[in-house]
């Protein structure tokens, strides 16, 4: 429990921010998934711009690292052919 007005203001600042933080990475989830589970390649190659999108969104704000997005950007192309 935080002792002061100044650490109180500290946790609810990094609540606001995780619980947005949590949002981004569960889209940028849902929108691979969406590409690795299409019912055939049109559906996954309709699905792969928002993906990417979303990806390079995640990578940019720091939520995964530059190469884990780019590792999963390429796996996605590939399962998109």
């Amino acid at each position: 429990m935080p002792n002061n007005k100044q650490t109180t203001k500290v946790v609810k600042r990094d609540e606001v921010r995780r619980t947005h933080n949590k949002a981004i990475t569960s889209a940028m989830r849902s929108a691979v998934k969406s590409v690795l589970d299409a019912e055939n390649p049109e559906d996954a190659r309709k699905a792969l711009p928002d993906a990417m999108r979303k990806i390079d969104k995640a990578a940019k704000k720091n939520l995964i690292h530059a190469n884990a997005a780019a590792r999963v950007k390429g796996q996605l192309s590939r399962a998109a052919r």
